[in-house]
């Protein structure tokens, strides 16, 4: 009849209103957003300026997503967290030792004021001390003005 039913189910301590279809030999339920969930657009994207793209761009972009579109296979994809997971506790329950897995050594945050200070500082030091003779004019010949 290309319908839906409408139903309630609490989740994570909330109760969510969900559609529930046939689909097949069984239900599909999706959650649906209560009011306050939905909110308009327009605030979030008011100040993205319109943009008049040539028509070039337009034509290459088209170009790159018809090239790169196919068939949505979900057998590509899978949950590398839960495996991983799932891998550590097989680990464990066989009494296997876990040991943390080494990663690559933290990266060494920079402070950017503390290196231009130093660069100053390193620049000062290579550089001469000017002589007091430099910056004293030089003498004036007698008859010069």
């Amino acid at each position: 009849m290309n319908m839906v039913a409408l139903g309630r189910v609490v989740l994570t301590r909330r109760e969510h209103v969900i559609a529930l279809e046939p689909r097949g030999l069984g239900l599909l339920g999706l959650t649906l957003r209560y009011p306050y969930e939905v909110r308009d657009e327009q605030p979030y994207f008011e100040d993205i300026p319109q943009l008049k793209l040539p028509k070039d761009m337009l034509d290459l972009a088209s170009h790159i997503v018809k090239t790169k579109s196919g068939h949505f296979d979900p057998s590509h994809f899978g949950d590398r967290y839960e495996n991983a997971l799932t891998d550590l506790l097989k680990k464990k329950q066989a009494g296997e030792k876990i040991m943390p897995i080494r990663g690559a050594p933290p990266r060494r945050v920079v402070n950017i004021m503390d290196a231009l200070r130093a660069s100053v500082d390193a620049e000062r030091k290579k550089a001469p001390a000017p002589s007091t003779q430099a910056r004293r004019p030089a003498k004036k010949k007698v008859g010069q003005k």
